[in-house]
C-alpha cells in the first residue's frame, strides 16, 4: 500500500503586526475584551503588494526546500483557499508558476477554515490511488482584505498567512497519512459567507446593492457549530482507524477561538499539553491555519518524525472533518 508521506512543511506570514491595542483604536473594543473572548492578541495583517499566492508561494518554496524535492518533481498542487487573488486564474496556478513546477496539475479547492484538511486528504489521495509521486499541498487565505473593519464581531478575529506541505509515496510505510473523514451541512451555509461577488449577487450593481461584500457570521450559531464538530470528526476518525485519544502525540486543531479548542480538547481527553495553539499570534488564518501551525510545531520541535498528529478544522460552507498522520 502506498502512504502519502509528509516530505517537509513550510509557512508564511507579512510582516506587518495588529496587536488588540491598535485595533481598539479603530473599533469599539479592547484587548481584555478580545483575549478572554477569542484568544487572540494580534494578527498578521497583508499589505496592497502581498495577496494568497504571494504568501503561498513563500511557504511553497521553504515546504519545497525541507523536503529536499526540486519543483520539477511536484506532479499537482492544491491550495485551499477562500481569498484567491483573482475569481480565476486559482491560486495554486499562480504558485505552481512562482516555484516552477513546470508539470504539475494545479487547482484550488474551496472549504473555508476546514480547506486545508481537504486538501491534505485529497492530495493524500491521489498518491494512494497512484495518480501522482509527488504534491504541494497549500492553504494561503488573506481575509483582512475580505473583513468590515467597522464590525468588531468579524474583524477582531481573522489574520493573514500561509502554509504548505510537500506529500510523497512511500511503499508499505508505517508514516503518512493514515485516514481522514470529512463532513458538510449546506443547510448552515448562511451563518457564515460571504454574500457579494459571486454569480447570484454580482459584485457590479445593481445586482450586489445591500449585499455583505464582507465576512458575515452568526457568531453564536457558528460558536455551537465548532465545539460540537471539531471533537465529534476526530471521535469519528479514531473510532474509524481503531486509535484512541491516548494515542495522540499532538492535537492541532483550526485556531479559530481558544475556547472552541479548550473544549474539544477536554472533550476528547487530550491534555492541553498535547495540543498545539498560536491564535493568539495569527488570529483565524482560515486555510492558512492548520499548515501555519503544523510548521510552527516542527520549527519549535514539538513534531517530529514518527509522531501521530490529528488535525481538525470547520468553517464555512458549512464544512468540517479531520486527519489522521504518521508525521
Amino acid at each position: 500500500m502506498t502512504r502519502a508521506v509528509v516530505l517537509g512543511s513550510g509557512s508564511a506570514v507579512p510582516p506587518r503586526i495588529l496587536s488588540n491595542d491598535e485595533l481598539s483604536r479603530m473599533v469599539d473594543t479592547n484587548d481584555e475584551w478580545i483575549v478572554q473572548r477569542t484568544g487572540i492578541r494580534e494578527r498578521r495583517v497583508t499589505s496592497p503588494e502581498e495577496t494568497s499566492s504571494t504568501l503561498g508561494t513563500e511557504a511553497a518554496r521553504k515546504a519545497l526546500t525541507a523536503a529536499n524535492t526540486d519543483p520539477g518533481e511536484i506532479d499537482l498542487v492544491v491550495c485551499a483557499t477562500t481569498s484567491p487573488d483573482y475569481p480565476w486564474p486559482s491560486v495554486a496556478c499562480l504558485i505552481q508558476d512562482a516555484v516552477g513546477a513546470t508539470t504539475a496539475g494545479a487547482f484550488d479547492l474551496s472549504a473555508a477554515c476546514a480547506g486545508f484538511v481537504y486538501a491534505l486528504s485529497v492530495g493524500g489521495s491521489m498518491i494512494s490511488a497512484g495518480s501522482a509521486r509527488k504534491v504541494l499541498v497549500v492553504g494561503a487565505d488573506t481575509l483582512t482584505k475580505q473583513v468590515d473593519w467597522e464590525d468588531r464581531a468579524t474583524c477582531i478575529l481573522f489574520g493573514d498567512g500561509a502554509g504548505a506541505v510537500v506529500l510523497g509515496g512511500r511503499e508499505d510505510s508505517e508514516r503518512g497519512l493514515i485516514d481522514s473523514v470529512l463532513y458538510s451541512d449546506g443547510s448552515g451555509s448562511k451563518h457564515l459567507l460571504v454574500e457579494a461577488g459571486g454569480g447570484r449577487y454580482p459584485k457590479c450593481q445593481p445586482h450586489s446593492e445591500g449585499k455583505r461584500a464582507s465576512i458575515y457570521m452568526a457568531g453564536r450559531e457558528v460558536y455551537r457549530f465548532g465545539v460540537n464538530a471539531m471533537p465529534d470528526a476526530c471521535e469519528k476518525l479514531l473510532a474509524k482507524t481503531g486509535y484512541t485519544a491516548d494515542d495522540i502525540d499532538l492535537f492541532v486543531p483550526h485556531q479559530a477561538n481558544i475556547r472552541i479548542i479548550d473544549s474539544a480538547a477536554e472533550r476528547l481527553g487530550i491534555p492541553m499539553d498535547k495540543v498545539f495553539v498560536n491564535l493568539e499570534r495569527y488570529g483565524n488564518t482560515s486555510g492558512a491555519s492548520i499548515p501555519l501551525a503544523l510548521d510552527e510545531a516542527v520549527q519549535q520541535g514539538r513534531l517530529k518524525k514518527g509522531m501521530l498528529v490529528m488535525t481538525v478544522g470547520f468553517g464555512g460552507g458549512l464544512a468540517w472533518g479531520a486527519n489522521l498522520v504518521r508525521w
